[in-house]
């Protein structure tokens, strides 16, 4: 395997801007290869001054979109779809100017929308998720993108919540741009066997992102480190595995994903304990 370890700047603060490259050399002091970078607002990116500072910091970024309600591609209003997919295509465009080979996230529907639907409209709603990212897909080629779907547990999302679910909607989807995003989290509370979850996504596994089952520093829970290391081997899986927690000091993004503790005396031994960690596990 060839595999680096990144992190999220949602480690530490939200959203990401432009100042927040001053991240970036502590990140690489750290350990790390890589870092994400989740767009949550396209405008407040300056591409320029980001690209600068990954070369000088010698980080590879990962692109990671955001998806709340009025970025939904199975909302009943047309007009959500065009609005979300003109957001997921500015996505592409900064992945593309810093490098980056896809833009990652559960972009076939609102994060949070959870509902106990009839099996008729819940088959309406996967063929218009389906539907909507073949368009996304044929856009992600235009800037030479692919999109890399992540399943979430069954509190966050009512559509896509594993590994199975996933390689079935990449199938319908039928594109080579559509891959597929795996996270540690999610998979511990969805996932039978971590082992097979990874293995069934395959080749099509382009990135990987990891926390505690309790989404502290890994290494600190309950999670089966060593199933997801030979579940990666038996891929020979070539890509990221990239730390993704959240800061509780920023409220609404604590708030969004419902931590409401500190996993660690600072972000920063989140971060060094994390790496240590995932360097070890891997032999990176």
């Amino acid at each position: 395997m060839n595999i680096n370890i990144g992190v999220s700047t949602w480690l530490w603060t939200s959203p990401f801007n432009s100042k927040t490259t001053e991240l970036f050399p502590k990140i690489k002091s750290f350990g790390f290869d890589s870092v994400e970078i989740p767009v949550e607002d396209p405008e407040l990116i300056d591409v320029n001054k980001v690209r600068k500072a990954l070369e000088h910091n010698q980080l590879k970024p990962i692109i990671c979109a955001a998806f709340g309600p009025s970025r939904d591609l199975t909302h009943k209003d047309t007009s959500v779809h065009q609005h979300c997919i003109n957001y997921i295509e500015d996505c592409f465009k900064i992945s593309a100017e810093l490098g980056a080979k896809f833009v990652a996230g559960p972009m076939y529907s609102a994060v949070g929308k959870v509902r106990l639907l009839p099996p008729a409209e819940r088959k309406k709603e996967w063929d218009l998720a389906v539907a909507n990212l073949k368009k996304v897909c044929q856009i992600a080629e235009k800037y030479e993108q692919q999109i890399a779907l992540e399943p979430l547990n069954r509190f966050e999302s009512d559509l896509v919540n594993t590994s199975e679910d996933v390689v079935r909607m990449v199938g319908d989807i039928q594109h080579p741009s559509a891959k597929i995003l795996l996270d540690s989290f999610h998979m511990t509370l969805e996932e039978l066997n971590l082992k097979e979850a990874i293995a069934l996504a395959g080749d099509d596994l382009i990135h990987l992102q990891v926390s505690e089952n309790h989404r502290g520093i890994p290494g600190s829970g309950q999670t089966r480190w060593e199933d997801i290391k030979i579940g990666l081997e038996s891929i020979n899986y070539q890509g990221c595995v990239s730390i993704e927690s959240f800061t509780p000091e920023i409220k609404e993004l604590a708030g969004a994903v419902c931590i409401w503790r500190k996993f660690a005396e600072s972000q920063d031994q989140f971060a060094r304990e994390g790496f240590r960690f995932l360097s070890q596990l891997l032999g990176s």
